[in-house]
């Protein structure tokens, strides 16, 4: 019977997985930074010295969630050297020792990040050559190659994971304050935009990772993963509006009035994921895996207004 060994298993993505592979009783160990519960694995801070041998003890997979994640204004004096020491040295580490445990496969949640930051008409594949940006993505890139060079020399199965943005119950950062927004009827400019954003519901996201655990064909590939459903974010408000029972305030403002206000305050980076495109090709991940996305947005969009709205 398979054995799963989940890291960052107190997180938002993390934590509905251990949920998930409770439900379809699947035998699964969490890894926490501080255990709260009997049965978790306490690792503590992750570096490249971290002791994985007993976590890992008779397990199978590994699916590699602990990471240093991106965040808006990053206040370290070595972003990059940062994001390395937990997204690069400390995830070879522990692929490394999962190779020592006899473990058969590894996957590791990257980033759409590796691939840019904005598309313009041609969606991203597996397949495009990396155009990380920030010093995040390029650590997630680092990453991915060094796994592949183990993944040569060692025969460990490695499976990489790249989801654009993931919301859901508890779902925080921007995608809550869109929330909050909408719920307080606030007036936004953003009625008129005409971009294609891909996102991911937990749901579906932690749906991939457990089909990626299981399936013979996932072994050694990168699969994008997405809802299969691009929306501006004018459709994105409105039907969150819908969720609540709210009427939507848009107001048709164009985007590049938007983009010279938000300049002027400092706020260009904030406009860019409004107003701009980022969209994912999941083809190859459909094929590949005969996998689909197991809900729907609008579904996924009213189950997460729901829990936000049940917290206020």
């Amino acid at each position: 019977m398979t054995k799963i060994l989940v890291t960052g298993a107190n997180g938002f993505v993390g934590s509905a997985l251990c949920d998930t592979l409770h439900a379809r009783g699947i035998n699964f160990l969490p890894a926490v930074r501080q255990a709260r519960q009997d049965r978790q694995f306490a690792v503590g801070d992750l570096s490249g010295s971290t002791k994985w041998a007993d976590a890992l003890a008779g397990c199978d997979v590994v699916i590699h969630l602990a990471a240093r994640v991106h965040v808006m204004n990053d206040k370290s004096n070595n972003p990059l050297a940062a994001f390395r020491a937990v997204n690069v040295d400390a995830t070879m580490n522990l692929a490394r020792q999962a190779v020592q445990s006899g473990v058969k496969r590894f996957i590791f949640i990257s980033s759409v990040k590796v691939n840019g930051e904005e598309t313009s008409g041609k969606p991203f594949t597996a397949f495009d050559k990396p155009m990380p940006i920030d010093p995040y993505g390029q650590s997630k890139l680092e990453a991915e190659i060094a796994l592949r060079e183990l993944s040569h020399f060692t025969g460990l199965e490695v499976v990489i994971v790249r989801p654009p943005l993931v919301y859901g119950p508890g779902v925080r950062a921007n995608f809550r304050r869109l929330m909050q927004l909408v719920r307080l009827s606030v007036p936004l400019p953003l009625g008129a935009i005409h971009n294609y954003r891909s996102m991911v519901s937990l749901d579906n996201l932690v749906d991939l990772l457990v089909v990626c655990s299981q399936h013979p064909d996932a072994a050694n590939q990168t699969f994008m993963v997405s809802d299969d459903c691009d929306v501006s974010t004018t459709v994105l408000l409105r039907m969150l509006s819908d969720a609540m029972g709210r009427r939507s305030l848009l107001l048709p403002v164009p985007s590049k009035l938007i983009y010279g206000a938000a300049a002027l305050i400092g706020k260009s980076a904030v406009a860019d994921r409004l107003l701009g495109s980022l969209q994912v090709d999941i083809t190859h991940t459909k094929t590949a895996l005969q996998w689909r996305p197991a809900t729907t947005m609008q579904e996924s969009l009213i189950k997460t207004v729901a829990h936000f709205l049940n917290q206020h």
